[in-house]
């Protein structure tokens, strides 16, 4: 009887904060309002450390942590709903349903797809896969694919995101800083790595292998048993294959895919090198203009947070609150800035609902650095 008695007065105090809290939003919304009309920044640091000193005084050590901690995050709350009810539709939001109504109803058949490496390259597989004519451009790198696509020299462009057993193909990542685009489609492709070599090549033959350093990462467990041979990076698995044919040499061998055997005139003296069956790379296909495709379901964004404790933790209270899905958080350095990181986030979330384009447009809004990479669905 006694914890009923308990969780009763709780529940009285509970229904006291939430109309106090409804009561505050209100008041929160009226001065964004003033603040908007006479050109005053939401944010205002000064007014929050005072309130933070001010109920924090007089409480033990202990309790203080606790109530600061809940009035930062009743600021943030605060600023969001501010941002709600006074940031009319931005450039992006109207840019996104541009897209979604100008974009056709199925990805196209044919286009020209800039991929890198050479023929047999997983980005070509996967651009076969994506496209039934697609017309290939070849470059030397993933840096070629972002320049390619920026200066319309292609449709599309291929790109490896991340692998399952090696994580995140950083380089790709980095370079998203740097190039202007948006993501429409991306692709999850099995990725099966052989050993491949001259004919008449034996295991024992090899002295030395050659593959990207994704294909070596991947096939690590295999490679450790060969303790005497050298490994050797190159850019591209296939490109790694054609070296081998060109090489005449029956001591070196390639990582790359079973269909490059074939195209490059090479056996396999191996077979399933990689360290486990369950081996996917997640390509993605990247377009200058932003294309909505139907039935779009994942979203990707970048962004700066402010260099203070709990930064991250607030802006993914944001995306907690809507219910959104949040399924990849990658950050990587900023050059030319000292600790300072630029993070990557992919969500499950419809592009449809204005609940969503209200908070990009709130992203938007912030002082931030912001980029919407796009929305799209993966096959």
């Amino acid at each position: 009887m006694e914890l009923d008695k308990y969780r009763q007065e709780i529940d009285q105090t509970d229904d006291k904060i939430k109309q106090l809290f409804e009561e505050r939003m209100d008041i929160a919304v009226k001065i964004a309002e003033y603040k908007k009309t006479n050109g005053l920044p939401v944010l205002n640091r000064t007014r929050e450390r005072e309130i933070i000193g001010r109920v924090t005084a007089g409480e033990s050590d202990e309790l203080a942590g606790y109530t600061k901690l809940l009035f930062t995050t009743l600021f943030d709350l605060s600023r969001s709903y501010q941002s709600r009810h006074v940031t009319k539709d931005g450039i992006l939001a109207k840019k996104i349903r541009e897209a979604i109504a100008n974009t056709p109803n199925t990805f196209p058949k044919s286009a020209a797809v800039a991929c890198q490496g050479v023929e047999g390259a997983y980005s070509q597989i996967t651009a076969d896969k994506l496209f039934a004519r697609p017309s290939i451009i070849f470059v030397n790198s993933f840096e070629g694919v972002f320049k390619a696509v920026d200066k319309e020299l292609c449709d599309y462009g291929i790109l490896p995101l991340e692998n399952s057993l090696h994580g995140s193909v950083t380089e790709v990542y980095d370079l998203m800083n740097k190039y202007k685009f948006h993501i429409s489609k991306a692709v999850k492709l099995q990725i099966n790595h052989s050993l491949l070599a001259l004919p008449g090549t034996k295991l024992s033959d090899i002295k030395e292998i050659v593959s990207h350093e994704q294909a070596i990462g991947q096939s690590e467990a295999f490679l450790e048993t060969l303790s005497s041979v050298k490994i050797t990076v190159c850019e591209n698995t296939a490109k790694a294959a054609k070296t081998v044919a060109e090489s005449g040499r029956k001591d070196l061998a390639a990582i790359s895919s079973k269909s490059c055997a074939e195209l490059y005139g090479l056996n396999s003296l191996k077979e399933d090198v990689q360290d486990s069956h369950n081996n996917h790379t997640r390509f993605i296909c990247i377009s200058k203009k932003l294309e909505i495709y139907p039935g779009s379901n994942k979203t990707s964004l970048m962004l700066t947070l402010p260099h203070r404790p709990g930064s991250l933790y607030n802006m993914m209270a944001k995306f907690a609150a809507m219910g959104l899905n949040l399924t990849k958080i990658e950050s990587r350095p900023i050059p030319g800035s000292d600790f300072e990181f630029m993070f990557y986030f992919d969500m499950e979330a419809s592009i449809y609902t204005e609940e969503v384009i209200t908070l990009l447009s709130e992203l938007e809004a912030s002082p931030e650095q912001f980029v919407f990479l796009g929305s799209y669905s993966e096959a």
